[in-house]
């Protein structure tokens, strides 16, 4: 199909192209005009009628919407402006330099208008910057009869109807009824006799996090999001949780991999903003480390005298840097599921002790095994290594539980205190406890 439709293009053959491209997805149609160079692409989405076209332009990268809002005529930005919701136009938006920004506002009414300021205005990531103000509402005082008519009449621009809020004449939110339970309902019923009244609401000022979070709990489809007054001023759908839970989760692993936060694509992304955004982690980490190298300094005399002790420090290292990796991807993912909270810090503690236990001790007998009796390496030796891996594995679990706690406790992103970090941090330790325990056993 795609490759038929590229024929076309080549051929110019538009019309023949219009034919086939309204009968695909939007998202497919989408992905096809990423693939085409910038002439065509401007031709292939003019051709679009303009239901398909605000659709498509959804889901194209913020890229190209900036050039093709340049480079097309403010009648045609009005035609997609008057299709798209409202929460895609915001986000289209918030991500435009302010010249595209004004000649967007320019072609709006002024009610649409002061609406998107408002919106814009909101806290960064909050639920007011991610909800819709298209949602159906009804009156308490309706019939079921009058409530399916009303959502008949207006639910066509609306981007969901499978949840319907009920306000009162302030629009306060007094209850939430869904669209099977109108249509299953008697018709002469009043709304306000079957409504739900225990309403599970979010604020505008609420962090998305918690938002996906109370999503993920009630595996709701929809929410209502209201004002301080508990006024309902928008709603925030699953599809934006979605790209929120997606976001988030690779924030999160661009923490963990010790890099600066970027929402931009990979190969979309310089090579200089790819730089910027690792090196000063590395620089911080490359500093870092410099304490286990002043560490292994401290005891070059005891290296010196026994060799072979030089020659475990990185399976050592190794070991516990995994050991603290596995319990902190663990916290870490805990943490922000909600399954873990910051009043279970001594749970968490038990928890790894004893899991550290268990491991350590395997870990250790298994390693004294081989060095001892496969390596034939001096028993005293063996016991050195065997003894530093049994508590640098502990501690490493430890350390590796604890500190996605302390860092959710002092208002950091857990994600910092991942891999790269607490692998400086048990290195360091490891290395202590290794010379120590090759002090006092074998004299050096």
């Amino acid at each position: 199909m795609k490759e038929k439709i590229f024929s076309l293009i080549e051929q110019g053959k538009y019309a023949d192209v219009r034919k086939e491209i309204v009968n695909m997805n939007i998202v497919d149609i989408a992905q096809l005009i990423e693939e085409l160079d910038r002439q065509k692409l401007l031709v292939v989405f003019r051709i679009l009628p303009k239901e398909i076209a605000s659709g498509v332009f959804s889901y194209i990268p913020n890229k190209l919407q900036k050039y093709i809002i340049e480079s097309i005529t403010d009648e045609e930005i009005k035609n997609i402006l008057d299709e798209l919701f409202f929460d895609d136009t915001v986000d289209f938006l918030e991500e435009m330099p302010s010249n595209i920004v004004k000649k967007v506002l320019k072609n709006t009414d002024e009610k649409t208008r002061k609406l998107i300021n408002q919106f814009l205005n909101y806290p960064e990531d909050s639920a007011g910057s991610i909800m819709t103000i298209e949602f159906v509402d009804l009156k308490k005082e309706m019939t079921v009869k009058e409530a399916l008519e009303h959502i008949k009449k207006t639910g066509i621009d609306k981007e969901t109807i499978n949840t319907c809020y009920v306000i009162d004449n302030n629009r306060i939110l007094e209850g939430v009824i869904s669209i099977r339970k109108l249509i299953l309902s008697e018709e002469s019923a009043l709304v306000e006799d079957i409504m739900e009244k225990d309403v599970v609401y979010i604020n505008t000022h609420d962090d998305q996090e918690k938002i996906a979070s109370i999503f993920k709990k009630y595996d709701f489809l929809s929410m209502p999001v209201v004002d301080n007054e508990r006024r309902l001023v928008g709603i925030v759908t699953i599809d934006d949780i979605v790209d929120i839970i997606d976001r988030e989760n690779t924030e999160d692993f661009q923490k963990m991999a010790a890099m600066e936060p970027s929402e931009e694509e990979y190969l979309n992304t310089n090579a200089f903003v790819l730089a910027k955004h690792r090196i000063t982690w590395l620089l911080v980490l490359m500093v870092s480390a410099s304490l286990t190298g002043n560490i292994i300094r401290k005891f070059e005399e005891s290296l010196q005298s026994v060799v072979v002790l030089a020659s475990f420090i990185p399976m050592l290292m190794d070991t516990g840097g995994n050991a603290g990796s596995q319990s902190s991807t663990l916290i870490i993912r805990g943490l922000s599921l909600g399954e873990i909270t910051l009043n279970d810090v001594f749970k968490v503690l038990w928890k790894e002790i004893q899991v550290g236990c268990l491991v350590a001790l395997t870990l250790s007998l298994a390693n004294f095994a081989r060095i001892h009796y496969l390596e034939k390496i001096d028993l005293l030796v063996s016991l050195v290594v065997t003894i530093t891996l049994f508590f640098t594995v502990l501690t490493a679990k430890i350390v590796g539980g604890i500190l996605p706690i302390i860092a959710k406790r002092l208002k950091v992103d857990p994600a910092i205190m991942a891999s790269p970090l607490i692998t400086t941090i048990v290195d360091a330790i490891t290395l202590t406890l290794y010379f120590s325990t090759a002090s006092r056993l074998l004299g050096i």
